[in-house]
C-alpha cells in the first residue's frame, strides 16, 4: 500500500462497516478476524493494529451503536414539549431502535466463557446511556412539577426493566403491533408519578 495515500481513520472506517456486516449476519463467534481482512480489503495486520483484537474492536462498535442511539433520542427530544410527552416519545424509540444490528452479537459474546471481564463489563456499562436518558425525563418531569414528588433512581430502574422487558417481543411481533403496548406501559406507569391536573 502506498504510504502517501494511508488514511488511518478511512481504514478504520472501512474496517468497521465491513465488521458490522459481518458480526450482524454471522454472529460474534462465527466472525474471525481473517472474515473482516477479506470483507474490508485490509490485511488482519491493520486489524490488530487499529483496533488490538476482534473483541476490542466488536466493544467499541457496540459503543458506536448506543451513542448513536442517543443521538437520534437528542434529535427528536426537543419536539416534545412536556416531559409525559417525552416518556411517551422515549417508548416509541426504544421500541423502534431496541433491534440492533449488533444485539444478537452482543448477546453472544457477553454470554462467552471466553469474553474478557472488561469486554463484558463495557457492554454493560451502555445500558447507562438509556438510564440516564430516562433519568433526565423524570427530571424535567419533577422540576416542572409535572410528577409528584419520588425516587427518580427507582422510577429509572422501573422503567428500564419494563421496557426492556418489553422489547423482548421484538423478536417474534411486528414492530408496529407493539405500539399499542408500549403506550399504554408509559400510561399505567405516568398514573403513579403524575401530578393531579397534569
Amino acid at each position: 500500500m502506498n504510504k502517501r495515500s494511508y488514511n488511518s481513520e478511512k481504514v478504520k472506517y472501512d474496517i468497521s462497516e465491513k465488521a458490522i456486516i459481518l458480526f450482524s449476519q454471522k454472529g460474534y463467534i462465527q466472525t474471525s478476524v481473517e472474515d473482516i481482512s477479506k470483507a474490508s480489503g485490509y490485511s488482519k495486520g491493520h486489524i490488530y493494529y487499529h483496533f488490538e483484537s476482534k473483541e476490542k474492536l466488536f466493544v467499541l462498535l457496540a459503543q458506536n451503536t448506543m451513542h448513536d442511539w442517543y443521538s437520534k433520542w437528542m434529535e427528536k427530544e426537543p419536539s416534545y414539549t412536556s416531559a409525559t410527552d417525552k416518556l411517551y416519545g422515549m417508548a416509541m424509540h426504544v421500541l423502534y431502535n431496541y433491534q440492533t444490528p449488533l444485539l444478537k452479537a452482543g448477546q453472544e459474546l457477553a454470554s462467552n466463557p471466553n469474553s474478557s471481564l472488561e469486554s463484558v463489563k463495557k457492554l454493560y456499562e451502555l445500558a447507562i446511556i438509556p438510564m440516564g436518558a430516562y433519568r433526565s425525563i423524570f427530571q424535567e418531569g419533577l422540576d416542572k412539577k409535572e410528577f409528584v414528588s419520588g425516587n427518580i433512581d427507582e422510577w429509572t430502574v422501573l422503567l428500564g426493566t419494563w421496557l426492556g422487558g418489553l422489547c423482548q417481543l421484538t423478536n417474534t411481533q411486528e414492530l408496529n403491533s407493539l405500539e399499542p403496548l408500549f403506550k399504554k406501559a408509559i400510561t399505567m406507569f405516568l398514573k403513579s408519578i403524575k401530578t393531579r391536573g397534569n
